[in-house]
């Protein structure tokens, strides 16, 4: 069941006054239509025990956003003590909890400004809401008695039910913060903000709950309690795992990719290199950079020249496999490693890719006119097999030197070698 998440979204005069609006609503509700039948012992003890557990699952509450509204959910035990308590029952209960959860994030320093105000939307939106479960169900309950697991359907139609006045609730207060604007805004936000399996969840623990506190099974409640705590904690402790390493991997997307190119980095380059050398495999790598890179920087601007190493990243990346890797080495110059590939394929791809990368041009942008771009690139390439004797860096700096070759050699072109031969092209 949704509440406030928070204060987030409750700044405003006329949002703290939606709140304490519906606090002294839920207490003339309460006290004016309600009446207290259960004995106080019992009420006594079923109070401790739902507002021990309550409070213990808060802290696994699940912070949810829909665009910019931001609300935490979680099972609420609230439609099954309401039934059980009535309106009176349950206003001292949603009081004792909501308070409670309030002075623990008071105490911890977590509360936010508006914390005390969403305070009272809790209270009032929740024993406003739970109150008409617990009229609904006396009045329909004699109706579904004889009704093949009657006491079931009822509970989900109630489930149902009271979730759709929280998301009505909701919606006012989110209309009148500007966050809602329109009725299909509304429905939208009901929509994404609903899940069926919680439902179910909330209507059968809810209904176990009640059936256990009618029969005073307090060993059998306390069970199920402890049992969906331990649940919750797991789902929760996962959801918290998934999401770290999200995260993780995220800010290690953003460490290892050159944020011009979007190809892996330097660093992810170095990475690599040490993995590759643990293999022992037959590898090409090749260096290679864009010719007479800095004309362009000088005849247009670095824009200019930023499209252009774009567009060079993006051909070479096109010929090349999925167990090839392409990197980002510095300035113009990109570094690949070509594998599973014999010494002459590798020679005729890399030969390839020089005459794609001459064959194709880039429109940019320049004082306001369509410039297109033609490029050619020099290519050193050292194909070897890593070992003790050649690592990936050693052979990196060979593919280097490979390539002031081709420089020297006119620009344009291929130069290649192979280890243990003095044969270059």
């Amino acid at each position: 069941m949704v509440e406030i998440g928070k204060g987030e979204i409750m700044p405003m005069l006329e949002a703290r006054l939606y709140n304490v609006s519906l606090f002294f609503v839920s207490i003339a509700v309460a006290f004016g239509l309600g009446t207290f039948f259960v004995n106080e012992h019992t009420f006594l003890i079923a109070l401790f025990i739902y507002w021990l557990f309550s409070t213990m699952y808060n802290h696994l509450r699940i912070i949810a956003q829909n665009g910019t509204l931001k609300f935490d959910y979680g099972i609420n035990y609230s439609l099954s003590f309401g039934i059980f308590a009535g309106p009176i029952g349950l206003f001292i209960f949603e009081t004792l909890f909501r308070f409670t959860v309030y002075f623990a994030r008071k105490s911890s320093k977590t509360a936010d400004e508006d914390e005390f105000w969403d305070t009272f939307y809790n209270i009032g939106a929740h024993v406003l809401i739970y109150s008409i479960g617990y009229f609904v169900f006396n009045l329909a309950y004699p109706l579904f008695k004889g009704v093949p697991f009657g006491f079931w359907i009822l509970m989900c139609i109630l489930a149902v039910g009271t979730m759709l006045i929280s998301y009505t609730f909701l919606s006012i207060a989110f209309y009148i913060l500007g966050e809602i604007k329109s009725a299909r805004e509304a429905i939208q936000f009901f929509k994404e903000s609903n899940n069926v399996l919680d439902l179910g969840k909330t209507a059968f623990t809810n209904g176990l709950l009640l059936l256990f506190l009618q029969e005073q099974k307090w060993e059998m409640m306390v069970s199920l309690f402890i049992l969906n705590y331990l649940v919750s904690r797991s789902f929760h402790s996962k959801s918290q795992n998934i999401q770290n390493k999200i995260e993780r991997d995220k800010f290690e997307q953003m460490a290892y990719t050159d944020f011009l190119t979007g190809v892996p980095n330097r660093a992810f380059m170095d990475l690599k290199m040490s993995e590759l050398n643990q293999t022992g495999e037959k590898i090409g790598i090749v260096v290679t950079d864009i010719d007479k890179f800095k004309r362009i920087n000088d005849s247009y601007n670095h824009a200019v020249g930023d499209r252009v190493i774009q567009h060079f990243a993006l051909t070479l990346n096109h010929y090349l496999s999925e167990n090839d890797y392409l990197f980002r080495s510095g300035g113009e110059e990109f570094t690949l490693i070509l594998r599973n590939k014999s010494y002459s394929e590798t020679i005729d791809l890399v030969e390839k890719i020089r005459q794609g990368i001459e064959a194709s041009s880039v429109d940019v942008e320049y004082k306001s006119e369509i410039h297109s771009i033609s490029i050619t690139s020099s290519f050193g390439l050292y194909y070897f097999t890593v070992n003790s004797y050649t690592s990936m860096e050693k052979g990196y700096i060979y593919a280097d030197q490979l390539l002031l070759q081709s420089k020297d050699l006119g620009k344009n072109k291929v130069t290649y070698k192979k280890e243990l031969s003095k044969q270059t092209g």
